[in-house]
């Protein structure tokens, strides 16, 4: 079937429900990562801007092509990989139906990326990017863009899982949208510090079923060393919900928890602390975000979130907490100015109605709200 998403129209497979694009030995489209698409193109847009010379792009894992071709309409060099030999052909068949300028090869993508250099890398596999992460870090330039729809092992629901793939430990908490864009976050930049070079996010979002995080390079060995002092650890009571983070590739946690005394204490990490965006260039992206987009709202209102978002590594589902005081749940936008008036940061966040940032307490946070 046809398709058409933003400046092009390509010719896809059925598309499979759920699915990233990649999945089994099929070549497939998938509608529901037009949101990751469009945003992925406004990030190739406004880094243009910001680093004039990448040039160079790859889709490491074509499928339909889809992802490559939109990037040769936004005025890269593109390159579309695939195993897939009738995914390369319809590749190819997209460049050239929008007259532009691409190659489609038959290549394993970890081959290609340690035999080639990129100024721009995109990874967007079924599953964990860990598999893909050594080539991609190892000889990109400037960029290197991934998705993991591996949800469950990242946010702690499957832990042993998520121990073996990403290299820490992660916990099942209210804040698993939080907790899996930073296991994932701490898996990429502790790989691109084995090859001297620091990963800082500058534009990262969890939608849906997936985590997406786009990383710029620095090739400094001091750089990394840098970046690797934003690892640290999160400690999140279940009795109470209260959690405090710490930066250090040690754990120390505490005995009981600080807040209620209780002793059922988690320990994640070492995780992410540091900022998982670069405000200012968010909201770059942003304005990339243009009306032939099928996504255009929900593509900037998420950015706009996301550059407003306070940096915390945790966030409170006012939900849970309401439940927990007994009390019903406010409007959110009420909810967090009640916050903001007693004197607190406050910020909503951007993959949940109910999910918001604060620098309170859970004791201040419901004294702040209480009718």
């Amino acid at each position: 079937m046809d398709v058409r998403e933003g400046e092009i129209a390509v010719e896809v497979p059925g598309a499979r429900d759920g699915a990233s694009e990649g999945a089994g030995d099929d070549v497939f489209y998938n509608p529901t990562q037009e949101l990751n698409r469009d945003v992925t193109v406004a990030v190739l847009r406004a880094y243009r801007k910001r680093e004039p010379r990448a040039e160079t792009y790859l889709d490491a894992m074509a499928a339909s092509g889809i992802r490559g071709v939109r990037a040769a309409a936004a005025g890269f060099d593109a390159t579309c990989a695939d195993v897939d030999e009738e995914a390369v052909e319809l590749a190819r068949r997209n460049f050239e139906r929008n007259d532009l300028p691409g190659e489609a090869v038959e290549r394993d993508a970890n081959a290609l990326m340690h035999d080639s250099v990129f100024d721009v890398v995109d990874l967007d596999p079924f599953g964990t990017p860990v598999p893909f992460a050594d080539a991609a870090f190892a000889n990109t330039r400037d960029l290197v863009c991934v998705t993991a729809t591996d949800t469950a092992p990242l946010c702690g629901a499957h832990q042993k899982s998520g121990i073996r793939k990403y290299g820490c430990v992660p916990q099942n908490t209210d804040y698993h949208s939080e907790m899996g864009l930073r296991v994932l976050l701490s898996a990429m930049v502790r790989t691109a510090a084995r090859y001297d070079k620091a990963a800082i996010p500058i534009v990262s979002h969890v939608t849906r079923h997936y985590a997406r995080i786009y990383l710029e390079l620095d090739a400094r060995a001091t750089k990394a060393d840098e970046a690797l002092e934003n690892l640290g650890h999160v400690y999140h009571c279940e009795d109470c919900l209260a959690r405090d983070h710490e930066f250090g590739l040690v754990a120390n946690p505490p005995e009981t928890c600080p807040a209620c005394g209780g002793s059922r204490l988690l320990v994640a990490g070492p995780i992410w602390l540091g900022p998982v965006c670069d405000p200012e260039f968010t909201r770059e992206v942003r304005d990339e975000v243009t009306e032939e987009m099928g996504s255009k709202r929900r593509a900037t209102e998420m950015l706009d979130t996301v550059a407003d978002e306070l940096d915390r590594p945790t966030h409170y589902d006012q939900h849970r907490l309401c439940k927990q005081w007994g009390r019903s749940a406010s409007a959110m936008d009420e909810f967090v100015d009640c916050l903001r008036e007693a004197g607190f940061e406050a910020t909503r966040a951007h993959y949940s109605g109910t999910a918001f940032k604060t620098d309170a307490s859970i004791a201040e946070m419901r004294d702040a709200t209480a009718d």
